[in-house]
Formats: structure tokens, sequence, C-alpha cells
């Protein structure tokens, strides 16, 4: 028998039966019932925008999956560039596919000389790098004038190719002025991810060789970050979409959205946390002044987990990878400390607070040398491509012009009054 709820307008008696599909109930059902009432809910906590068969997220289970492909699988035996394949093309792609997907990639990597010359170094010489890089995919919409054209598909693909490929490049582009360094050009003898370390961190030598293991730590990360429901950045990707911009302008407001330090700032709060714990010892002090709500305790919990990130296992094992070749970063110490103490408290586990993504991530781009003005770029180079998807869903979908309603809490119709009347 099908699963439905019933609702009654206490008003009058009417009722109505809504079935419960794919986990949810349809609102144009609700609006029958009762039109001009509003369901209010601040932050969507339980309001579903859109269907979408990219991601999959079970936050009470613990579990991840793209396109139906458990996140630890593609982790372990998958590459970014054929995860963003998948999210976008919704199966994995033949040997064929991923050479000819690898290839026009690769060769899309290099930016318009006026978009480094005449835009990137117009900056302030301190300018953040997420500025940067969110300015300048949106400057990237004046040199594709035919990313436009939404409808065309050979043109959608051209732009989609392009934000991937161009993302790394930008990115590191954004870093190095930042840092008054040269541009590096893209290297295509390269990898997706070892080619963004060639442009990060070359100095004077013919060609950088980044170390495997890192290049490899990299792609994981990507990995991890490609998609992941709708966040905040895939939100405003969708609302932006919704209007039928370019996709270098609705990407442009994903980044914006992924600039904020609830968003994608939370590594970095981390890093500061333990930084501010400064020893293994002072972990029991500090746990209890969290239990106190006295501080924060940073990198733990999720707005959708309940149980354990199942990113966060996959990073806390690529960490180890990284310090072997990188050397310890003196606060894994202080973290796994935290995540002992945390996980054998009453406190924490009533709560359901475990380990997110987050907790390790900037442990291990700090050991890298990435600074932490970096990690929310490091961070939109690889959900370029869950934004993608999402963008060419939801034009597929012909989805409608988002437009949310509001719960009006103002004044009621009042006279004007003039100037010398006022108080």
């Amino acid at each position: 028998m099908p699963e439905s709820i019933t609702i009654t307008d206490n008003r009058s008696g009417d009722s109505i039966e809504i079935p419960i599909e794919n986990g949810g109930i349809s609102s144009n059902d609700w609006r029958k019932l009762l039109p001009g009432i509003w369901f209010y809910d601040p932050g969507f906590m339980s309001t579903a925008s859109c269907e979408s068969s990219i991601t999959y997220l079970d936050g009470e289970a613990g579990i991840l999956r793209y396109r139906g492909y458990p996140i630890e699988q593609l982790a372990e035996k998958s590459t970014y560039l054929e995860v963003a394949y998948l999210l976008l093309h919704g199966e994995l792609p033949t040997q064929k596919q991923l050479e000819e997907w690898t290839h026009d990639i690769t060769y899309h990597t290099f930016i318009h000389e006026n978009v480094r010359k005449r835009f990137l170094e117009g900056f302030h010489y301190d300018a953040h790098p997420m500025g940067v890089l969110v300015s300048a995919v949106a400057a990237l919409s004046t040199f594709y004038l035919d990313a436009k054209q939404i409808f065309d598909e050979e043109s959608r693909r051209k732009q989609i190719v392009r934000l991937i490929a161009k993302m790394p490049t930008l990115a590191a582009a954004a870093y190095r002025f930042s840092m008054g360094m040269p541009f590096v050009y893209p290297d295509n003898s390269l990898p997706f991810a070892a080619n963004f370390l060639s442009m990060m961190w070359k100095t004077a030598e013919p060609r950088f060789d980044a170390n495997p293991a890192l290049a490899k730590a990299i792609d994981v990360l990507f990995i991890l970050h490609a998609d992941h429901e709708q966040n905040c950045s895939t939100t405003a990707m969708r609302v932006v979409g919704s209007s039928h911009p370019d996709p270098y302008s609705a990407c442009s407001a994903a980044c914006a959205a992924l600039y904020g330090p609830r968003h994608g700032g939370a590594n970095e709060a981390v890093i500061k946390m333990l930084s501010k714990i400064g020893s293994m010892e002072e972990v029991p002090a500090f746990i209890e002044s969290v239990k106190r709500g006295d501080t924060l305790l940073e990198g733990f919990g999720h707005r959708v987990y309940k149980t354990y990130d199942p990113r966060a296992k996959i990073v806390k094992n690529t960490a180890y990878d990284v310090f072997e070749v990188t050397g310890k970063n003196p606060l894994l110490d202080i973290a796994l400390k935290l995540e002992e103490v945390a996980l054998n408290d009453e406190y924490f586990l009533s709560r359901r607070l475990y380990p997110n993504v987050d907790f390790y991530t900037g442990l291990i781009y700090q050991a890298m040398g990435f600074p932490m003005e970096m990690f929310p770029v490091l961070f939109a180079i690889p959900r370029t491509a869950g934004w993608l998807a999402h963008w060419q869903e939801l034009l597929d979908q012909n989805s409608k012009i988002a437009r949310p309603r509001q719960i009006y809490i103002g004044e009621e119709q009042r006279d004007y009054v003039s100037m010398g009347e006022r108080r």
C-alpha cells in the first residue's frame, strides 16, 4: 500500500491525503488545501528544492554515493577526472571516453592572456585568492560569448570543459599573484592534479614533477569534494542558474557562497582551533570548555551527517600518506588526541558529534605548503564538476526560476508622515 500523510485544516475541517514519494511530499497538494499558507523553513532544514539523480546522501547511516557509486570505492579506485565525467554524464566512462575527456580538459587549461595581464594583475597586491577567483570566473563570461547559448548542446559542453579545465589555472594564478610570484603556464604533459601542483610550486626548473603521493592525495581530496548534494554553494549555483545566465556567472555565484567561513572556511577554523589548543596536554581542558559552552569544537558534527562522515575516514588515511612525504604536521597529535577524547565522551556521543571531512583536510593542505587563504580555493576547484552537473540537470529538467515565499512580519498598512511630523 502506498505511503501517505493526511493533512486537516482545523479551521474548515477539510482534509487532503498526500502520497509520500521518494521520501518527500508535493507542495502542490499542500497548496490545494492551504492556499496562501507557506511552510516556514529557515535554512531549508526540511525543504527539498529539487529532484536530483546526481548524489545520494544518507546522514543517519553515513552514506555518500555519486550516481550510485559509494564514495569509498571511487576514492580508492578512480581519478578526479573520471569522477567528474561520472557526475556530468551519469555513467563511468569507457577507456575511449575517458581518453577523449582527459584530452579535452588538458588542452583547455590555458587562460586568455588578457585575463592574466589585464584582469588578474589589476588586483591589489594583497587581494585574497578566493576573492580573485570569484571575480575571475565571472570575467570568463566576457571572453566566451557563446556561453550564453545554454540550450545549445555543443556550446554547453564547451563551457563545461573550459570551466573544469581552467579552474586550477585560475586558482594557482590567484595564489601566485598574492605571493608576488610570476604566473606559471599549464604543463599539458602532466595529469590534472600534478599539473595544478606544478602551476602552484614551479620556480626556475624546466619541469616540475610533484611527488606522486602528494599528487594522489590532491586527486583523492578532489574526488571527496566533487559534490555533496544541496549544500549552500550548489544551491546558489542552481538558484542563479534557474534564471538562465551563462555558466560562468552562475559558477561565480557558487564560488561566492563557498567564500563564506561557514562553508568553505571550515577547515581553516579547525587549524586555528588546534593552534589555539597548543598541545596534547591542553586537550582535556579544551574539551571541558566546549562542554560548558565557552567555545566551539570545530570539525565535529555536520548539518547532514549524524554519524561519522564517510569522507573523514578516507581523509584521515590520506593524511598519513601525505605526512610520510612532508613530515608530520605538528598539529596532528593534538587532532588525534582531540578525536580520541571526544569519541569516548558521552557528551559528544549523545549529541552525535563525530569528525567531518574538514577535521583533517586543513592539516593535509598545511603540510603540503598551502596557506589557509587557499583552503576555499582548493575546495572550489573540484566542486566545479558538481556545480556544473547540477546546472546541467536543472536545465534538462526545465526547472522553474527559483522564487521562495516569505512570512511577512513587518508593519501593516500605514499612511505617509510628513517630515515635520516625524519623531
